[in-house]
């Protein structure tokens, strides 16, 4: 069985689920200087982040996020601009929490910048090998889906300032009239 046909029958390694979180960030290397990030999501365990990084598999580096202690991470996989990282010490489910809670929704720039990922991360798997193309394949996916579950968010807070109704009202939304085809 190929590698990749291995890969696709394994259980999800993943200890703990990840959540859509955009922040920016910074991620340094022994004996080198600060690189700009950003964060596309985290779990107790690690994150992705996009930034341009030489960070190859199994390196160490400190990340630095606004409202967190610096990390000492592993890095897990690196493609381009998308980089993997693993927690050296988890955190506390109450930080995790904790730094969820205070950037709840996401903002509309947030939602754009999880479209343009899960663009770009869909064109970049097309033209990677096979180790790559399943990691950027569900980054892929997860960013398409927390835009939308993003916007839908958004969405609904913007009715619910505007007094219109909305989806946890139990109000039903206006359905649109289907097309008839012929």
């Amino acid at each position: 069985m190929s590698e990749s046909a291995q890969r696709h029958n394994q259980p999800e390694r993943r200890r703990s689920d990840r959540t859509a979180l955009r922040l920016g960030a910074t991620i340094r290397e022994a004996n080198r200087g600060r690189v700009e990030a950003r964060l596309i999501d985290i779990s107790t365990h690690g994150c992705r982040v996009e930034a341009i990084s030489g960070a190859s598999p199994d390196a160490w580096l400190w990340l630095n996020i606004a409202g967190l202690e610096t990390q000492y991470c592993r890095v897990v996989w690196h493609c381009d601009e998308f980089v993997g990282l693993e927690f050296e010490t988890p955190l506390a489910e109450a930080v995790l929490d904790r730094l969820l809670q205070d950037n709840q929704q996401l903002s509309e720039a947030a939602i754009r910048e999880l479209r343009d990922i899960a663009v770009r991360t869909h064109r970049l798997a097309t033209t990677q090998a096979d180790a790559d193309i399943q990691r950027l394949a569900e980054l892929s996916n997860r960013c398409a889906i927390e835009a939308v579950v993003g916007g839908f968010r958004l969405g609904e807070a913007d009715r619910a300032g505007s007094g219109k109704p909305t989806l946890s009202d139990g109000a039903a939304p206006a359905a649109a009239p289907l097309p008839v085809r012929r």
